[in-house]
């Protein structure tokens, strides 16, 4: 149902930088924030790929006294629904939300935010790593450091590797450019370029020499 490259992106360990952390209870806890959440369903789903659905959204009694402040409670249903290969999944996640405010309807809102986002959250970790799965796992193992993007100026040299129509197109170009992509790139990203070029190499290899 899934592209390979969408497969390969849901069973990517969860990048390190995404990860944010709070205190609570004493206890440091580690999570998503809504936003990333949702920016990484339109990158690996695509922008038209995906729905967002609150089936159920229900107050909690009614507002309490919490000092000078009003205090009211949430719990939230939202359901994910994913298109992929002409079919689609849905997942249901719950959530609840709370919200302390002196103006009670400023503390319903707070709420009732944080309820539908809790519970969006839980829908899409079903999904895998980059949506907090990882996060599940107490040594958190699949939560690592991604590389850097890739620089304008490696890209380019990847593309232009691509480009080669010949064995030997793509041994003139790597030949002129092999010594100043070495000096002007970081180690990461010329190691990406000699990926690019054996794999180039690779592609062109004419017929007789496979063969051999």
């Amino acid at each position: 149902m899934f592209t390979p490259d969408q497969v390969a992106a849901l069973d990517a360990p969860l990048n390190k930088a995404n990860v944010k952390e709070r205190t609570q209870s004493g206890r440091t806890l580690s999570y998503l924030e809504g936003w990333m959440a949702i920016a990484e369903a339109n990158r690996i789903f695509g922008f038209d790929g995906w729905d967002r659905e609150t089936v159920d959204l229900r107050l909690l009694g009614e507002p309490r006294k919490v000092g000078d402040n009003m205090r009211v409670g949430y719990s939230c249903r939202v359901r994910i629904t994913v298109r992929a290969g002409g079919q689609t999944i849905a997942r249901d996640g719950c959530g609840f939300g709370s919200g302390i405010d002196k103006d009670v309807d400023q503390a319903h809102e707070s709420a009732l935010k944080e309820a539908e986002t809790d519970a969006m959250k839980r829908a899409l970790m079903t999904f895998g790593n980059p949506f907090g799965l990882a996060l599940y796992d107490k040594t958190q193992a699949n939560v690592q450091t991604s590389p850097p993007p890739l620089s304008g100026a490696c890209l380019m040299a990847c593309d232009l590797l691509k480009a080669s129509k010949t064995p030997d197109e793509l041994r003139e170009f790597w030949g002129k450019n092999k010594d100043g992509l070495k000096r002007d790139l970081d180690p990461h990203e010329y190691a990406k370029c000699v990926e690019a070029m054996q794999a180039e190499a690779a592609r062109l290899k004419p017929a007789s020499q496979e063969a051999a």
